[in-house]
C-alpha cells in the first residue's frame, strides 16, 4: 500500500512541477490554415529554428509550445504539399502568445523539417494500433469506380478483416461488427458501410482525418469493445466558392462549398458552408455496360451531408451539420430485398481561452437508423431501429510535451428490433461516462495512463476502465510500445454464426428484460455489461529515410458477450421449465478470445508509395456447450498497395491493390429431410403427407470457405483547366483476372452466388 501512495505522490509531483516549470517561460500556442481555402492544416509540423523542440498541429490545426526561453525565436512552418513559412515571435516570461499562419500549397518534395516532424511525432505519441488517415491517403489506393473511398481504405489497414465486396462488413481483431464505433464530427453514425462493401457514406474529399484505433484507444472512447473510427470533416472554404462534381460507371457526386460571410477587418469572424451529395445507380449500368454478368447489380444508395461552419479570427468556432444516408438491395439473387436509412443532425464547437492554452470541445447530437429486410418467397421479414442522442465535453490543458485531457459524455438509445411483426423487442439504454487521460513525456519514455467511469444506467452497472499507453524510445529510429485496457458496451451481436451470409444486423441491449440466461457455467450472471481486456505490444522501426516497418502482437479477452441462441431446442414455457436454460432461451451469453499480430512495411518518398501488410488471426468464442470459430475467423489476410506519380508535375498516377484472405468458416449441412409434424396424430397419413423440408446441421463453423484474392487497378490522368480548375479522368477495374469469389451459398437449391467479376470503369471529375 505505501508503494502505491508513493507512486501516487510521484506522478502528482510531476504534473505539478510541469505546471511551475511553465510559469516560469513563455508559450506560444497559434492554429495553421491553409492561405488558398482558410482551413486548418493537420499535422503540420511546427519547430523552433535552431532547437530540438518541435510539435505537431492537431486535427483542428492547433498547436502549443510551452517552456519557451523568454526572447526572440523562429518558428518552422510546413507540411507535406506545403511551402515552409519561417515566422518570427517574441516570447515573453509568465505569457501566451497567440499567432494564426497561413501556408501556401505548394508541390514540393518532402523537407528536412517535414522529417524532423513526422519523428518528434513519433517519438512523443504512443501511437498503439492507430492508423492517421488523410483524404490524400485515400486517393492513393486503386480508385474503384472512379470514387476513391474510406471503405476501401480501411479493408488495407492491419488488423481489419472485411467480409467482402457485397455485403461488405468489417470486423477488427476479433470482434464482431456490432463492436466497432463510427464517430463523424463526434457524432455517432450506425453502419457506414453500404451494402456493396466498395464504398461508404462519408466523401473522401472533405475528410480532413480519420482516426482508426484497432485496439489499445484511451478512456476518450468508451461503450464499444474493439474499435473506433472517429472522422473529423473539413469546413467550408472560407475564401471563395468552389467544389467539385464527378461521374463515372458506378455512380456521381458532387461537392459545393464557400463562404457566406467572409472574414474581414471590421469584423472578427466568418461563416462557411459545405454540401455534398453521393449515389451509385449501378442497377441501371450493370444491365447495359456490365451486360455480359447475366444479371443486376441492385445497388442503390443516396448520402447526403451539409455542414455550416460559424468561425472567430482566434479559432473558436461552432459547426451545425446534418446528413441523410440510405442504401437499397432490390431482390439480389431473389435472396431478399433490403435497405437502411440513417438521418442524423447535430452540432459541435471548439473554444480557445484567451488567457490560457487549453481547449474546450463540446458535442451534441441526434441520429436514428433502421433497416429492414424480406426475404423473397417468404412473409419473413426484419426490422431493426437505434434512435438516440449523444452528447459530450473535453477539455484539454497543455504543460510542455505533457497534456492532460478530462471530460464528460453521454449517450442515450432506444432500440426496436424485429424478426416478425407480432414479436417487436423495444428497450431503452443510456450511458454517462466521466474520463481523464495524462500524457507525460520522461525522457526517452511516454506513458499515457487514463481511466473511464461507464454507468450504464438501464442496468444499473458502474463500470470502472482503467488503460495505459507506454512508448520507450530505444534511439532516433526504433520505438517500442505497449498497451492495455478494460472496455466495456451493452449493445448484442443478434447475428447467426450459422449464416453463410446475412446482411441484417439486429441491434439490442443486453438486458435481463430479455428472454436470456440467468447464469453461464453454473455461475449466477449478475450483470449484463459486456466487458473486453487488450494487450498490445509492439515496435516501430525507421528503416531507411523514407522506409518503416510497425510490428504488434495482441491478445484480446472477451467475457458475458450476448449473442443469439443457435443451439435452442425448446420453447421457454412452463412444460419445457425441467430443460437448461441455455437449450430454449432465445439469448445466451459466452466467452471468447482473439490474438494474432500485424507486420506493416511502408515506403513513401512522395512520389512512390508502397505499403505492404500481413496479418495473422484467430479467433474463437465459447458457450455451455462447446468452443468454435465464428463466422468472422480469418486465420491470413494479406494485403500489398503500390501508388506512384509520373512525370515532373506528377499529373499521371497508376495505382495497385492486391488482397489475400484465407477463408471464412461455415456451418456444413449434414442432411436436407421431410419433417412431418403429426399433428393428426395417430391417424395422420405419413405416407401421403407433405412435410417440411428440414435442415440437419453439421458441427458448427467445422469447414472453411475458399479464400478469396482480388487484384485492382486505376490510373488517373489529371489536367489543368483555367487557373484554378482540375479536370480527372479515371480508368480502374476491379478484380483483373476474374476470380470467383463465394458471396451466398443456397443449401437448399445448392445454388452458387459469387462477388463481383471484373468490372472496368471510367470516371471523370471537375474541381472549380
Amino acid at each position: 500500500m505505501m508503494k502505491q501512495i508513493k507512486r501516487l505522490f510521484t506522478f502528482v509531483a510531476l504534473i505539478l512541477l510541469s505546471v511551475a516549470g511553465v510559469a516560469q517561460t513563455g508559450s506560444v500556442k497559434g492554429f495553421v490554415y491553409d492561405k488558398t481555402s482558410g482551413e486548418p492544416v493537420a499535422f503540420t509540423n511546427v519547430t523552433v529554428e535552431n532547437t530540438t523542440i518541435g510539435v505537431v498541429t492537431d486535427v483542428n490545426g492547433y498547436f502549443v509550445l510551452t517552456k519557451l526561453k523568454a526572447g526572440n525565436h523562429t518558428l518552422n512552418i510546413g507540411s507535406i504539399g506545403y511551402e515552409t513559412v519561417r515566422y518570427p515571435i517574441t516570447i515573453k516570461k509568465g505569457e501566451v502568445l497567440s499567432i494564426k499562419v497561413d501556408i501556401s500549397p505548394s508541390m514540393t518534395e518532402l523537407s528536412t523539417v517535414e522529417i524532423s516532424g513526422k519523428k518528434e511525432n513519433l517519438r512523443l505519441e504512443s501511437l498503439v494500433s492507430v492508423e492517421k488517415i488523410t483524404s490524400k491517403d485515400i486517393r492513393q489506393i486503386p480508385s474503384i469506380g472512379g470514387m476513391a473511398d474510406l471503405a476501401q481504405y480501411m479493408q488495407v489497414l492491419p488488423g481489419v478483416v472485411f467480409s467482402g465486396d457485397q455485403g461488405g462488413q468489417l470486423y477488427v481483431r476479433g470482434g464482431s461488427a456490432i463492436q466497432n464505433r463510427v464517430l463523424l464530427d463526434g457524432m455517432v453514425v450506425y453502419n457506414p458501410f453500404h451494402s456493396i462493401g466498395l464504398f461508404s457514406v462519408f466523401e473522401t474529399d472533405i475528410v480532413r482525418n480519420a482516426d482508426v484505433y484497432t485496439g489499445g484507444f484511451n478512456s476518450q472512447y468508451g461503450g464499444v469493445l474493439s474499435s473506433v473510427m472517429d472522422i473529423t470533416t473539413k469546413d467550408g472554404n472560407k475564401k471563395r466558392t468552389s467544389g467539385k462534381v464527378a461521374a463515372s460507371t458506378f455512380g456521381a457526386n458532387l461537392l459545393l462549398e464557400g463562404p457566406i460571410i467572409k472574414s474581414g477587418k471590421d469584423k472578427g469572424y466568418s461563416m462557411s458552408y459545405i454540401l455534398t451529395a453521393k449515389n451509385s445507380y449501378l442497377s441501371k449500368t450493370s444491365t447495359s455496360i456490365y451486360s455480359y454478368m447475366d444479371k443486376e447489380l441492385p445497388y442503390d444508395f443516396l448520402d447526403l451531408y451539409g455542414k455550416l461552419t460559424l468561425a472567430t479570427d482566434n479559432g473558436s468556432k461552432l459547426n451545425i451539420f446534418a446528413l441523410n444516408f440510405t442504401d437499397k438491395v432490390n431482390q439480389y439473387e431473389a435472396i431478399a430485398d433490403f435497405g437502411w436509412k440513417n438521418t442524423a443532425f447535430g452540432a459541435n464547437f471548439l473554444i480557445v481561452p484567451g488567457s490560457s492554452s487549453s481547449l474546450v470541445e463540446g458535442i451534441f447530437a441526434y441520429s436514428d437508423y433502421t433497416m429492414n429486410m424480406s426475404e423473397s418467397n417468404s412473409s419473413a421479414s426484419q426490422m431493426s431501429n437505434i434512435g438516440g442522442f449523444n452528447a459530450g465535453l473535453n477539455v484539454t490543458n497543455f504543460f510542455g510535451d505533457n497534456k492532460l485531457k478530462y471530460g464528460l459524455n453521454m449517450l442515450g438509445n432506444t432500440t426496436k428490433t424485429a424478426y416478425t411483426q407480432s414479436d417487436t423487442v423495444v428497450d431503452y439504454s443510456s450511458e454517462l461516462a466521466a474520463y481523464a487521460i495524462f500524457k507525460g513525456v520522461w525522457g526517452r519514455f511516454v506513458y499515457e495512463p487514463s481511466v473511464r467511469f461507464s454507468y450504464y444506467a438501464s442496468l444499473a452497472s458502474l463500470v470502472p476502465e482503467p488503460r495505459l499507453n507506454l512508448k520507450l524510445n530505444i534511439s532516433d529510429n526504433f520505438r517500442l510500445k505497449a498497451a492495455t485496457g478494460i472496455y466495456s458496451q451493452i449493445f448484442m451481436d443478434t447475428k447467426s454464426d450459422r449464416d453463410i451470409v446475412n446482411l441484417f444486423t439486429g441491434y439490442l441491449t443486453s438486458s435481463p428484460d430479455l428472454n436470456i440466461v440467468g447464469s453461464f457455467n453454473g455461475e449466477k450472471i449478475t450483470s449484463y455489461v459486456q466487458k473486453s481486456n487488450h494487450f498490445i505490444f509492439g515496435a516501430e522501426y525507421d528503416i531507411a529515410k523514407h522506409l518503416s516497418l510497425n510490428v504488434e502482437v495482441y491478445y484480446k479477452t472477451l467475457s458475458n458477450v450476448a449473442s443469439s441462441n443457435k443451439d435452442r431446442m425448446y420453447p421457454d414455457d412452463i412444460e419445457h421449465e425441467d430443460k437448461p436454460e441455455y437449450l430454449r432461451k432465445e439469448y445466451i451469453v459466452e466467452n471468447g478470445e482473439a490474438y494474432g499480430g500485424d507486420v506493416s512495411l511502408k515506403y513513401d518518398d512522395g512520389r512512390l508509395y508502397l505499403w505492404a501488410i500481413y496479418s495473422l488471426g484467430k479467433v474463437t468464442k465459447t458457450n455451455e456447450t462447446q468452443t468454435y470459430f465464428p463466422h468472422y475467423d480469418r486465420r491470413h489476410n494479406i494485403n500489398i498497395l503500390l501508388n506512384y506519380q509520373f512525370g515532373k508535375d506528377r499529373s499521371f498516377e497508376l495505382s495497385l491493390r492486391w488482397n489475400y484472405g484465407s477463408g471464412f468458416p461455415y456451418t456444413p449441412t449434414a442432411a436436407m429431410i421431410e419433417q412431418l409434424d403429426f399433428s393428426g396424430g395417430i391417424n395422420t397419413d405419413y405416407i401421403y403427407s407433405n412435410g417440411t423440408l428440414t435442415t440437419i446441421y453439421g458441427d458448427l463453423n467445422s469447414y472453411r470457405l475458399p479464400d478469396y484474392h482480388r487484384f485492382d487497378v486505376s490510373a488517373k490522368k489529371r489536367f489543368d483547366v483555367g487557373k484554378r480548375s482540375i479536370l480527372e479522368i479515371n480508368l480502374s477495374v476491379t478484380n483483373v483476372y476474374n476470380r470467383n469469389n463465394l458471396f451466398y451459398y443456397n443449401r437448399v437449391t445448392a445454388e452458387r452466388v459469387d462477388q463481383l467479376p471484373i468490372m472496368p470503369s471510367l470516371g471523370m471529375s471537375l474541381t472549380f
